[in-house]
């Protein structure tokens, strides 16, 4: 089986502390991301949250922190309750110019059930470009 990452990159006109504050901070996350009851910048800490399509099934996310560059680099297992398959996401933050740069590393997509048409991976790039070039983008530059 291969493994196909999924990369999305995008610099914001904002400053890194303040990207990195909303990439780990749960009152900041749910203004942008999903509504995460807790979140930890610790290694082993578990979180879930519930996500889908509008109008649509929503899923139960299973995450773990698996590493923590503090004010650079976020990494967490993402699996879904009653399905096998686990991936892992990872944000990384490099100062750009007066800006900051995002790369988010989606990996082990493919882990996932191939029958099911909503783990597709066309369905996580186009929820991936949603939430990065819009959802954190207005977040950050509002």
């Amino acid at each position: 089986m291969s493994s196909k990452n999924l990369i999305v990159e995008r610099v914001f006109d904002a400053d890194i502390e303040l990207v990195w504050r909303a990439l780990t901070e749960k009152e900041l996350m749910k203004q942008w991301y999903f509504d995460v009851k807790e979140f930890k910048t610790v290694v082993g800490f578990k979180f879930e949250f519930w996500g889908g399509e509008e109008g649509a099934k929503q899923w139960k996310h299973l995450c773990e922190i698996t590493e923590v560059v503090l004010g650079k680099k976020v990494t967490y297992s993402w699996k879904y309750e009653g399905y096998s398959g686990m991936s892992f996401v990872t944000f990384e933050l490099f100062e750009e110019n007066n800006g900051t740069k995002l790369k988010l590393t989606h990996s082990g997509i493919d882990t996932f059930p191939a029958d099911i048409p909503e783990l597709a991976i066309h369905n996580f790039e186009n929820g991936w470009n949603h939430t990065i070039n819009v959802s954190l983008k207005e977040f950050l530059e509002k």
